[in-house]
């Protein structure tokens, strides 16, 4: 607050003890140039702010106008019997309306903001030529961007990009949230509304008709479980592989370190197609199940029921998510391997050796200098990981595409027991064309994430830790 509140106070300065050039600067931004003979600079100035208030007035403000409704005017196509032709209505698209009021307020907003940088930086030619310091040219200037402010001129264009291709469709997102955009609210056929946070009361909502709330729950639970198990599974898996390997023969360890380069070098979602044709119902793996017995002794044990003819792998809850943490493991151990067997070498030796001699066993080694080490050292990247399983699409939509469930509750709200909270979101859009409760469920992902992210960072890379493994 205090740093705005010093930001107001140089514009509101610059406007109180400006000369006649500044204050000019305030309805023709290039004025206060031309005053200390920067012309080139100053017909600039002059273009860029003639040509930001003609977009705004001309291109942004009438959609700008409408973002209240998002449009109240909807699509008809008329009949004209003398033309034999139809004729469609100057009709609103609230789809439009939105996209173009949200980039209109950023235009305003930044316009705004070059507007009191503007009118400072002006003032501040003014003190320097009363001062008698040199000005610089508009040569000088375009020299400045190639020497001590080279770091504006490289981050400009990925700024720019920063916005159009991530905070706009971000924004957009979560505006759709407050909307009834849907299947029965098609733009630019019909016309969506601001409905408030009741998207957001029905994520929440169990009723007969609205069983959000009961998906919700559920899906979460699951997106959470998966998300630690994925990550502890292969980070565990990955740390005892490559434990083995660094203990085996020197040919051996060249042999399996190659092996799973080759793995990591299959194209995941080609893995996890042939894996989910291999699991299906009646694929090779239940043949191969049914053929030696596998089948019958699962029976017999009372695992499946004495009807079913396959093993549900990936067709019936508990069976398909087990079955899915299995795969991971496969698909993820060999590049968790190689990163720990890169940690593993650096560990300090004397550290092992002087465990060794205080008779501490390779369980008490792993456990309370290798564990505790590698978990420092790729605290951040466990935590990435984290975060990018509950964000993962590939394993989850690529291995369950054909799953269906019989949970009623759970179809009425187009959710499934292998869902997560991103491939829910997808089938609402993809299949549904829920955009507005997709919408909801993108900004409770960030949420989750955000929270995961901010305890695991302060619990687990806090503290003075660097200076103990020091």
């Amino acid at each position: 607050m205090k740093k705005i509140g010093t930001y107001f106070k140089d514009f509101f300065t610059a406007i109180a003890k400006g000369d006649i050039w500044v204050k000019l600067s305030l309805l023709i931004m290039g004025a206060g140039y031309f005053g200390r003979k920067q012309i080139v600079r100053g017909i600039l100035m002059t273009i860029l702010e003639v040509g930001v208030l003609a977009s705004i007035f001309r291109v942004f403000a009438p959609y700008m106008s409408k973002l209240s409704t998002l449009g109240t005017v909807q699509r008809e196509e008329i009949f004209d019997p003398l033309t034999m032709q139809k004729t469609v209505n100057d009709f609103d698209n609230s789809l439009l309306i939105l996209l173009y009021g949200i980039i209109g307020v950023l235009v305003i907003v930044a316009f705004l903001a070059l507007y009191i940088a503007n009118t400072k930086a002006v003032y501040r030619l003014q003190k320097m030529q009363e001062n008698g310091e040199h000005l610089n040219t508009f040569k000088e200037d375009v020299a400045s961007f190639k020497n001590e402010r080279f770091h504006i001129t490289l981050l400009t264009l990925p700024s720019i990009g920063v916005i159009l291709i991530n905070i706009i469709p971000i924004l957009f997102m979560v505006c759709i949230a407050f909307t009834n955009y849907d299947e029965n609210h098609q733009p630019p056929t019909y016309l969506f509304t601001w409905v408030g946070i009741k998207n957001f009361i029905n994520l929440f909502t169990t009723s007969q008709t609205i069983t959000f709330g009961y998906a919700f729950v559920r899906v979460l639970a699951w997106t959470l479980i998966w998300a630690i198990l994925a990550t502890a599974t292969t980070f565990l898996g990955g740390i005892l592989l490559a434990q083995f390997i660094n203990h085996t023969d020197t040919k051996v360890k060249g042999l399996w370190r190659t092996l799973f380069v080759i793995t990591i070098g299959i194209p995941q979602f080609v893995t996890l197609l042939l894996i989910s044709k291999m699991f299906g119902d009646y694929g090779i793996v239940n043949t191969f199940c049914a053929n030696v017995g596998i089948l019958d002794f699962f029976k017999n044990i009372g695992l499946l029921n004495a009807g079913d003819a396959f093993i549900p792998f990936l067709s019936r809850p508990g069976w398909a998510h087990v079955t899915i943490i299995l795969v991971n493991i496969w698909v993820g151990v060999p590049y968790q391997m190689l990163v720990a067997t890169g940690i593993l070498m650096n560990i300090p030796s004397d550290q092992i050796e002087s465990a060794k001699i205080d008779g501490a066993n390779k369980f008490q080694i792993f456990w309370k200098i290798t564990m505790p080490y590698v978990l420092f050292i790729t605290g951040p990247s466990l935590i990435q990981s984290v975060i990018a399983n509950i964000n993962n699409f590939n394993v989850i939509y690529l291995l369950t595409y054909n799953y269906k469930t019989t949970n009623m509750s759970m179809a009425n709200s187009h959710a499934n027991e292998v869902d997560l909270l991103i491939t829910w979101l997808f089938r609402l859009t993809n299949e549904y064309s829920n955009f507005k409760m997709a919408s909801v469920i993108g900004i409770i992902t960030f949420i989750v994430c955000a929270a995961l992210s901010l305890l695991t960072f302060s619990r687990m890379i806090g503290g003075d830790k660097e200076g103990v493994y020091r």
